[in-house]
């Protein structure tokens, strides 16, 4: 029994010894090929294909319809409108998230399992039945509905009701994406900080928020994609008024139900422009997250480094 181990253990360590000793990229494996050609399949097939085919709808009867499409008043006010709603509900996401994630990853207090979960329940909540929720809330039937009516307030097929359902779909965004590395990164650093005198504020302002700011810059710009591009829940709570509640995913939609297609792919492809630019971004903070955290760790002292060559 004990020979028949020995034998074993003396094949798996010449196995392993032989990878060991084989090239990285040396694996020429044919079902690695069929693999990285189905993914580029893919992308190409539901990704680049249909992003193209957006740029050639807009562009097919030349440059001057396509920029002509924007000088519809309409049009024009659907940017407005989109663009007024990312610049309300995400700066509100950002202090919500900010302060959400704080407290989750810094603190442990009754509740803080509850306040997960209401942070992750616009993920499993569909949008369109979160504009139902504020329909059945604020609508002229609803709970607060007479009461709004008496007070000349209106929510719903109105502005206010179009941000409220788009803070609804995109508050977890920031939170979630700050949450892991706050968690990761402990409190020793804050603790530190109020041992040396610091008060509450300058610790989060000098030492929370600089180590977070590029996972916060990431979560704000998913933010902002989502909140341009949000259909579902708007659609319900905007009522579809033309230069009063549209935005740019509902004017799309317009113009395409009346077959004006080099307007609704011009509009559409001005949202696909905004993506791009969020894929890019996208990079570059990872880039620089990255090159921060690599820095980060090249400035701390190895732990064998005598006491005197630190002072």
């Amino acid at each position: 029994m004990a020979g028949n181990t020995s034998t074993l253990h003396g094949r798996a360590a010449k196995a392993a010894e032989r990878h060991r000793g084989r090239p990285r990229g040396s694996n020429n494996s044919p079902l690695r090929y069929v693999l990285i050609g189905a993914a580029l399949a893919f992308w190409l097939l539901f990704l680049f294909m249909p992003l193209a085919s957006v740029f050639a709808e807009a562009f097919r009867k030349g440059a001057g319809a396509y920029f002509e499409s924007f000088d519809d008043p309409a049009a024009l006010h659907a940017i407005k409108l989109t663009l007024l709603v990312a610049a309300i509900s995400v700066p509100l996401n950002a202090v919500f998230g900010l302060a959400a994630s704080w407290a989750i990853a810094k603190y442990e207090f009754k509740g803080k399992s509850f306040l997960t979960t209401l942070i992750d329940l616009p993920f499993a909540v569909s949008p369109v039945i979160a504009g139902m929720i504020y329909i059945l809330v604020f609508g002229a039937h609803g709970w607060l509905g007479p009461w709004l009516n008496e007070h000349d307030i209106q929510i719903v097929f109105a502005v206010p009701g179009i941000v409220l359902a788009t803070l609804f779909v995109t508050f977890p965004f920031v939170a979630r994406e700050l949450i892991p590395v706050m968690q990761a990164q402990g409190n020793e650093e804050e603790y530190a900080a109020l041992t040396l005198g610091a008060g509450g504020w300058q610790t989060f302002r000098l030492v929370t928020l600089p180590n977070v700011k590029w996972p916060l810059f990431y979560g704000v710009i998913l933010c902002n994609a989502r909140a341009m591009g949000e259909f579902g829940a708007v659609s319900v709570v905007s009522g579809h008024i033309r230069e009063m509640t549209n935005t740019m995913p509902l004017h799309v939609e317009i113009l395409y139900n009346e077959y004006n297609f080099v307007a609704a792919f011009a509009t559409a492809s001005a949202l696909a422009l905004v993506a791009l630019s969020t894929l890019a971004l996208k990079s570059f903070i990872e880039w620089r997250a990255a090159s921060a955290r690599k820095s980060r760790e090249g400035e701390r002292l190895p732990d064998n480094t005598p006491l005197h060559q630190t002072v």
